[in-house]
């Protein structure tokens, strides 16, 4: 089982090169282009000269957020996660979704409140009108 092993670590990493080539946008790829670099790993996979070109040179990569740097003013000067209910432009965006929703609101109210209005003039007639007929009969 253990004779395997290379073998395996060999294929994940070249499988692992390649997909990561594939899904790269063009504008993240360096040096080469992405048919270039796909052909790269394909040929050279087995020797692990492709797959590590790849990780190495072949793409744009970005320090993770949040993570430590070496530069000692990136240590001291990381962006500080806000919790939304201390941001303040998110609790402006939810004064002005909360205004735009009561403007709706009234705007249906007051709908609603001429659409009754109507309905019961119409109902109203409807029953002066039968009690003339009742009436003439």
């Amino acid at each position: 089982m253990l004779r395997y092993l290379p073998f395996l670590l060999v294929l994940a990493l070249w499988i692992f090169a390649f997909i990561d080539c594939l899904n790269t946008p063009e504008e993240q790829v360096r040096g080469l282009p992405k048919v270039v670099w796909v052909l790269i790993i394909l040929f050279f996979g087995e020797v692990l000269v492709g797959p590590v070109a790849w990780l190495v040179a072949g793409k744009v990569r970005h320090a993770p957020a949040g993570g430590s740097t070496p530069s000692e003013w990136h240590r001291h000067h990381r962006t500080e996660f806000v919790a939304p209910d201390d941001n303040p432009e998110f609790l402006k965006s939810l004064r002005e979704e909360n205004r735009k929703d009561e403007s709706l609101l009234k705007d249906w109210e007051a709908d609603l409140r001429r659409r009754e209005d109507e309905l019961r003039r119409r109902e109203q007639g409807d029953q002066e009108n039968r009690d003339n007929r009742d009436k003439e009969q």
